[in-house]
């Protein structure tokens, strides 16, 4: 993959767990949701019709696998796979898992109200094993 460039936005909301095939994989700074967007490294990609057909299908692979890991590690009650782009335009996919107890549920995350941060030592721990969780994946 060529460099290409992240929107600040993108940045500043998440820091990078690993990189896969097509996507940066990055935890979002919301430690109210166990939350991963998955962020194609393509420049000017707003849609995912904006990718070729190959990489379309690797996308949906990549959410599937990263959909494992969020299970495998958090088993939520759901996993809420989402493709706004409303705000920030570059294609980027979240991946939250979701419980009936959180503070949103059953509605959705966005403009709920319900944050939370991490501690510096808890943002480590969790890259950790979110990364350590795709490395053991086939």
């Amino acid at each position: 993959m060529e460099k290409f460039l992240i929107d600040k936005r993108l940045i500043s909301d998440s820091s990078l767990v690993t990189v896969l095939n097509l996507c940066q994989v990055r935890l979002h700074r919301n430690a109210a949701y166990p939350w991963v967007l998955l962020i194609p490294m393509q420049d000017n990609v707003s849609e995912i019709i904006d990718l070729s057909s190959t990489n379309q299908q690797l996308l949906l692979q990549e959410i599937a696998v990263t959909s494992k890991v969020m299970q495998k590690i958090y088993k939520p009650k759901k996993l809420n796979i989402a493709n706004l782009g409303n705000m920030v335009p570059q294609l980027h996919v979240h991946v939250i898992a979701r419980y009936e107890n959180d503070g949103a549920w059953p509605n959705p995350v966005w403009n709920s109200g319900v944050t939370d941060t991490y501690e510096p030592q808890m943002l480590i721990k969790q890259i950790e094993i979110i990364k350590a969780t795709f490395a053991q994946l086939p």
